[in-house]
Formats: structure tokens, sequence, C-alpha cells
């Protein structure tokens, strides 16, 4: 199996997320972007093996359960979650705001982890979503994290769209606010990503590996509780680093 093949076989799942019902084989074909032919081949190779059945009289296939009892499974064995969630969730009950969990994966940030807010307004990203590394804390604080050469070479081949009024879109200034986060030790962005989003966030080493933590919630209830918010993070981060 090649890569693009790997490619389509989780566009295919991804679609039927999306759908939510059984799709014929021409529907499916469309939504990963592949010739019916080559469909096929993933089609009949995954219903071989147990992740797909075909719903005869709706005219379509659907997933099975095997492939969600292979993802509890691992979860249940995540070496993250066995050492971070414990600390996350006292850290969410403690501030009543989003946590979420961030690795680099090149030049963006992917979430590992989100534990929500429990108000009913509230940030709600999905576990696995990528951003921009310029505009939101988790970013900033992955950026923080790296040594002054890797980080510097990084942003050397970086894009800044900009994607609020208040994006920082330039090098040099995106540089002096990583370099302020640096030197109180947590990172902010104040409507940077979306227009009333706010978020404090703090790099941590693991294991020789940078991930970031960082609390996300509406500006108006943020603001307020900033410097109690960035305490508790940079607590947690000795904690985590600690046990590391």
């Amino acid at each position: 199996m090649n890569v693009k093949t790997a490619g389509r076989t989780l566009d295919l799942f991804e679609a039927f997320a999306r759908e939510g019902k059984p799709l014929s084989l021409s529907q499916l074909a469309r939504a990963i972007g592949a010739p019916v032919s080559s469909c096929f081949g993933i089609v009949r190779t995954l219903e071989a093996r147990g992740y797909l059945y075909e719903v005869k009289a709706r005219g379509g296939f659907y997933p099975t359960k095997l492939l969600l009892e292979h993802a509890r499974v691992i979860a249940s064995h995540d070496p993250l979650a066995e050492r971070f969630v414990p600390l996350l969730e006292k850290l969410r009950d403690q501030t009543g705001e989003t946590v979420l969990v961030a690795k680099r994966l090149d030049r963006q940030a992917v979430y590992l982890e989100v534990l929500e807010s429990p108000h009913s307004i509230r940030y709600s990203p999905k576990v696995g979503e990528l951003r921009s590394l310029h505009a939101g804390a988790s970013g900033k604080a992955l950026l923080g994290g790296l040594a002054p050469a890797v980080r510097s070479e990084l942003l050397a081949g970086m894009r800044l769209p900009r994607m609020t009024s208040r994006t920082i879109t330039s090098r040099a200034a995106l540089e002096a606010d990583l370099e302020q986060g640096r030197a109180r030790g947590w990172y902010v962005t104040r409507g940077e990503t979306v227009a009333d989003l706010m978020a404090v966030g703090v790099p941590v080493a693991v294991n020789g590996e940078i991930y970031s933590v960082a609390l996300a919630g509406p500006m108006q209830r943020m603001d307020g509780a900033l410097r109690r918010h960035a305490k508790l993070l940079t607590e947690l981060r000795a904690a985590l680093e600690r046990e590391a």
C-alpha cells in the first residue's frame, strides 16, 4: 500500500464521519477524490479485513465497530494520557477553561488531548486538529520551547498568514513576542486566531520532546484570570517534567 492509498483510506473514514450514513462506491470515490476503480480496491480490502460491511438495502457501505474497538485499546494504553490526564483534569477543574495538549508537526501544532470547559460558551476543538504555530498559545509555546537555532531556521521558512486583525504577521514582531513569553515563562494569544478567543500556554519537555499545555476560552472570562491561569500552568509544567 503506497502513501497515496494510505491517505485515501483515511479520507474514506473521514467521509463516513462527515456524512454519518452508508455511502455508495461512487459517493466514496467522489469524497476521496479517487477513480472508482481505485476506491473499489480500498473498499474491498477494508471489507475483507472486517472494517466495512455492505448495506445492500441502502446500496452502500458502512464501517463496522472494529476500528472503534482498536481505537479504544490504543487509547487505553496511550503513554501521554497515562501521564498527563489526571493533572490536566485537575487544571480544567481549577480554571473552568478548556485544556489543550499539543505537539509540533512540521510547521503546525496538532492537538493530542482536549479537555473541554464545563461552561456552555467554550473553546471546543477536536483532537487531531491542526493549528498555525504563529498565532495560538499552543503554537507559540511550542516555538518558545525550541532551541534558538532550530526556532530561527523554522521561522525563516514559515508563512505567517493573517487570521484576524490581531494576528502577528511579521517575523520580527513574532520573535519579540516569543522572547517576552520566554522571559516570563508562558505565552499568550489575544484574539489572534479567533476574534474573541484568548489562550495562555507553556512548553513542557518530556523525554526530550517538547509539548505544549494551554488554557483557552472567551477573552472576557480569561483576561481577568490570566495571571492565576499562568501560575497554575507553570506549576503543572514543573509537575509534569518532574514525573518525566
